[in-house]
């Protein structure tokens, strides 16, 4: 297949896969739910009673034990003695949303139970990812007696050994993928390892650091005191990184956004505050666009301590505060991953057009928003990418990539020219000599052209099913929005609802936001008109048709108190007639 050339359109073509109605018997089993909802629940999966309702309520006949996760009952003893006998204790996090709420949750609670823990977490530019030697001696430094790793330190078997050396005791807890070999920690709670019968394999970070907590709760209670007074941290967890949102993760986040609502704690309510979102309708999609966002930039403009400390504000001024740092932090953010973008788009047009896989590298990238700019390159261009900060003897790179094509997998088969890498199957990261660039590209290419030469490169969208907006009462509006609601949290694995209707009528279109970046509509089917929004797609302002095609999510939109149901269109396509 010829492959086609990089341009500067922002979104290539999607694929859309609209479901396939739904069968006779499946209707018949599901017959206690509207007709819209059983499509929706059969699209994603659901096909008896019994788990609709379970998915629907965000309940299990039973919640899993966390002193069922292997090591647990040890690390919860562990953690015992030390409380009991007042050592010092030391939690160290990781610059990232899931990292920074799971240290807050560990603080808060450790605090809860008479103990004042040193929290660490490294700084993205100075140390990295993960534990490091230098800290693990600082802390040692410090009569740290015992460490408690969240969201990461299951391949930190050096980092490990050496806090032992130096006479401390770990406890691991990460949802990351282990090594064959693992650190020599006294308890390691990562679902993950090898004879780990605990169900649940795919919690955050922040999950497992509620689950240590749980686990202890249940094993040593405490009047007054309650693990799921921390749900709302793992919901924002959760949710921004990424994880399933099926099974336990949704119970959790769906239980979490109910304590969100509640605006009890003081930080999260002052980020709200500045970011205009109403907390008392808060869903998971303003977590992963609007919060999560927010606490990342801290990480990646400067040092994640910050979002750290908003986190566990009390004081209502210094929350404040606090907010309208990260969220000074975020719009620096958005700026500069914007304009790496489209400088690394410029560098890979100068490079090759053609090419599968879309590598750029200057100075001038920031180490902490290389993985934010590759990730908006393969929106784009449905190409692997791979975006790099160099130094004077490196290149320091974020890789994302696309689901034909496992980059982690890639990097395997290159291991012999990098100085490390690690990752998964969409998202990795690497750092390689100056010297081992050209190499490196040359066999990524070829291993990306071997398995992607015979493929469409073109994103899927996946679709509920055609609405007829002709069609579309008024009177039908509030079933639709409260079948929509019901499937919330939605996000990885539990996708939003979306709809596709054709020929649409374009009366009105204006571009709005910073850059006119966005796409503000007025359309037209028969003679009912709706007002939409179409996010990162100004650019069609200057070839808009007079009828276009539209893949969108219903939803209210707020302004000025008013309230009026707006399309949130997903993807435009000039209508052919169908």
């Amino acid at each position: 297949m010829e492959v086609k050339q990089l341009d500067k359109q922002p979104t290539q073509p999607k694929r859309w896969i609209v479901s396939e109605p739904i069968p006779e018997h499946i209707q018949d089993e599901l017959k206690e739910f509207s007709p819209l909802m059983r499509q929706l629940l059969y699209n994603r999966g659901l096909k008896d009673t019994d788990s609709a309702r379970v998915f629907i309520t965000g309940s299990s006949p039973g919640e899993t034990n966390p002193l069922f996760i292997k090591n647990m009952p040890e690390a919860v003893e562990l953690l015992r003695e030390t409380i009991v006998t007042g050592q010092k204790i030391a939690v160290y996090g990781d610059y990232d949303a899931d990292g920074v709420t799971a240290s807050a949750l560990m603080y808060e609670f450790l605090s809860a139970l008479g103990n004042q823990p040193r929290v660490y977490i490294p700084n993205r530019f100075d140390e990295g990812y993960g534990l490091n030697l230098d800290a693990v001696e600082q802390l040692a430094s410090e009569g740290i007696n015992l460490i408690i790793s969240v969201d990461c330190g299951v391949r930190s078997e050096t980092e490990v050994q050496r806090a032992k050396d130096l006479g401390m005791k770990v406890i691991i807890t990460d949802h990351h993928l282990p090594a064959e070999t693992l650190p020599p920690a006294d308890a390691i709670i990562n679902p993950r390892q090898e004879g780990d019968n605990y169900p649940e394999k795919a919690l955050a970070g922040v999950g497992l650091a509620y689950k240590l907590a749980q686990a202890y709760l249940l094993r040593y209670p405490i009047e007054g005191l309650r693990a799921e007074d921390w749900l709302d941290l793992v919901a924002i967890g959760t949710v921004a990184d990424l994880a399933p949102l099926r099974g336990e993760n949704r119970n959790l986040v769906k239980a979490g956004l109910r304590y969100m609502q509640q605006q009890s704690r003081q930080g999260l309510y002052s980020l709200a505050q500045v970011a205009g979102l109403n907390l008392s309708n808060v869903n998971a999609g303003n977590i992963g666009f609007t919060i999560g966002p927010r606490l990342n930039a801290a990480g990646r403009m400067d040092t994640a301590d910050t979002a750290f400390q908003l986190l566990t504000a009390k004081d209502p001024f210094t929350a404040g505060y606090l907010a309208q740092k990260i969220d000074v932090q975020n719009n620096e953010r958005q700026a500069i991953t914007q304009e790496i973008r489209e400088q690394a788009t410029a560098i890979a047009l100068t490079r090759d057009p053609s090419a599968y896989i879309i590598f750029a590298s200057s100075p001038n990238f920031s180490e902490g928003i290389v993985g934010l700019a590759a990730s908006r390159i393969v929106e784009t261009f449905y190409r692997p990418a791979i975006i790099g900060h160099e130094d004077k003897d490196h290149i320091i790179a974020s890789c994302r990539s696309i689901p034909e094509f496992n980059i982690t997998s890639a990097l395997d088969q290159c291991k012999d020219l990098l100085v490390r890498y690690g990752g998964h199957s969409a998202a990795a990261g690497l750092t390689v000599k100056n010297e081992n660039r050209e190499k490196l590209l040359m066999r990524l290419e070829a291993i990306a052209k071997t398995q992607l030469q015979d493929i469409e490169l073109a994103s899927e969208l996946l679709i509920d099913r055609e609405i007829k907006l002709d069609k579309l009462e008024a009177k039908y509006i509030p079933e639709i929005l409260g079948d929509i609601a019901a499937l919330e949290p939605t996000g990885n694995s539990n996708p939003e609802v979306v709809f596709c209707s054709y020929n649409c009528k374009v009366v009105q279109a204006r571009t709005v936001g910073n850059q006119d970046a966005h796409l503000k509509l007025k359309i037209r089917s028969g003679c009912k008109d709706f007002d939409a929004i179409a996010f990162r797609q100004g650019h069609w302002i200057q070839e808009m048709p007079d009828e276009i095609d539209i893949a969108y999510a219903i939803e209210i939109n707020e302004y000025n108190g008013r309230q009026s149901v707006q399309l949130n269109i997903k993807d435009i396509k000039p209508s052919r007639g169908n």
